[in-house]
């Protein structure tokens, strides 16, 4: 008769185990269910911010920023029409670089509001994302959308 029992028991304890076990993976099942509330549209999510931010570090201590190496230029050539005009060269090739479809890039300060570089029709923008930095000087406004 102990036998049996323990037989008994044993079988009790498997199925408590399983159904243990069905209910955790019920409850992790819809907890990783997507919900259809958060649905991402097919925005671009690089922001003005994130290409500012690239333009303005250095690679280490001895290199120049990017927007150091404009400024230079700007500021060595007495921000002459030659030295826009290299500048705008630089800074087109650079945001052509990151592939971007939309942009504006400008020098708000020295030049006042000159336009060095774009693409796109900003007329028409929607979403713009917007970053300012500043080297010496020269205050550097980027707008992308």
């Amino acid at each position: 008769m102990k036998d049996e029992k323990g037989s008994f028991y044993l079988i009790e304890a498997i199925l408590a185990i399983t159904v243990l076990l069905i209910a955790i993976l019920i409850v992790n099942t819809v907890i990783s269910i997507p919900s259809p509330d958060y649905s991402y549209e097919g925005h671009d999510l690089r922001s003005a911010q994130d290409f500012m931010e690239i333009l303005s570090k250095k690679i280490n201590f001895t290199d120049q920023t990017f927007l150091g190496e404009i400024s230079t230029v700007l500021k060595e050539n007495k921000n002459s029409k030659k030295a826009i005009g290299d500048v705008s060269d630089i800074c087109q090739d650079k945001f052509d670089s990151f592939n971007l479809k939309n942009y504006k890039f400008c020098e708000n300060n020295k030049l006042k509001g000159k336009i060095l570089a774009s693409k796109g029709n900003y007329n028409n923008a929607q979403d713009v994302s917007v970053a300012t930095r500043t080297y010496g000087d020269y205050s550097y406004t980027l707008y992308v959308w």
